[in-house]
């Protein structure tokens, strides 16, 4: 049963890998605790599911999810720029808000897509050929990311996230790059609720609890994976998507071992405990920098302290026993 629903995880763990390069643009380069995204995801699902519905093409319906992102993103950036709120509160405002306009949108808790009746991108009745579809989409959105923080503008992005008071000094409009990488992570972040919605056969007010969860946990598993590989900026964004698809894998592994579903929630934050301790473990208890203590002298005795003096090591005012010596007979002579 396990090897059978492995192609579904995949598949959903690429889907997810999308989100999470979105909260590796705010969480990484942007340095910007984003909430946004538990609201985003949902709305990129929402606005994809009611559309088709209405018999909208699956492209278009996801080319509206992508700017319906990309304007919850601009509402987090005018609060955090415009309204001097907290980069925290400025998600959580904007995520509440979001739920009442998601219910709005789809005019009830979910909204049903109909994969067998129209046209899917994306579809867990044909895994495979989601899988593929899926290593496309993450092929382009991965090389034109790489593209654009190479340029101007993306540099002076990144550079707003590493050190914002140099940037500002240096000219750098620091408010309008916060809100650009809000728009482009939150995008990213809906065509993903978009792309999820089309695979599940729905979209539910809830499909966006947690994500913010599952997004960090690829970032830093995927961290941990491809750092000692590369620190290549499209090497670091695949590291994510192998980030989701490893946290799937194991999600999955749960529930072959047939545990009761009303513990599923409690094991998915039993996981991403797990995966978020791995670095500090790592670094605590098996890191190269963890120093051997000092042995004490052969003779015994407790070691002399930074700066002590022994009396191997005279001091400037005090000349050594020779050299007084030495000055001594000089003078008698």
């Amino acid at each position: 049963m396990f090897w059978s629903a492995l192609p579904g995880a995949i598949s959903l763990g690429l889907i997810w890998g999308l989100m999470a390069i979105g909260v590796y643009i705010t969480y990484k380069v942007l340095d910007f605790a984003d909430l946004t995204v538990d609201g985003s995801i949902c709305t990129g699902g929402a606005v994809c599911a009611v559309l088709m519905a209405s018999g909208v093409n699956a492209w278009a319906a996801i080319i509206v999810a992508i700017i319906a992102g990309a304007l919850a993103g601009l509402v987090t950036g005018i609060f955090h720029t415009l309204m001097g709120i907290p980069a925290i509160l400025s998600g959580i405002l904007t995520q509440l808000i979001l739920w009442s306009v998601n219910l709005k949108i789809m005019g009830q808790a979910n909204q049903v897509v109909d994969s067998r009746g129209s046209y899917v991108i994306v579809s867990q009745l044909d895994a495979g050929w989601s899988i593929l579809i899926m290593f496309g989409f993450l092929a382009v959105i991965i090389a034109a990311l790489y593209w654009f923080f190479g340029t101007e503008a993306g540099c002076g992005i990144r550079a707003t996230g590493n050190n914002p008071n140099m940037s500002r000094a240096q000219g750098i409009n620091v408010s309008l790059n916060k809100i650009i990488g809000l728009m482009i992570s939150n995008a990213l972040v809906a065509l993903a609720g978009a792309l999820l919605a089309q695979y599940q056969g729905f979209a539910d007010i809830n499909m966006g609890r947690g994500a913010i969860v599952i997004g960090l946990a690829a970032v830093i598993i995927g961290e941990a994976i491809v750092t000692r590989i590369s620190r290549n900026f499209a090497v670091q964004l695949t590291g994510v998507v192998l980030g989701g698809i490893i946290y799937y894998i194991v999600y999955q592994f749960v529930i072959w071992l047939n545990l009761d579903t009303e513990y599923l929630k409690m094991f998915s934050a039993i996981v991403v405990a797990i995966f978020l301790a791995i670095p500090y473990w790592k670094k605590r208890y098996f890191g190269k920098s963890a120093k051997k203590p000092k042995q004490p002298p052969e003779g015994g005795g407790a070691l002399p302290a930074e700066g002590a003096l022994t009396a191997e090591q005279p001091t400037a005012e005090t000349d050594p026993p020779e050299t007084a010596q030495a000055e001594g007979g000089a003078d008698h002579v």
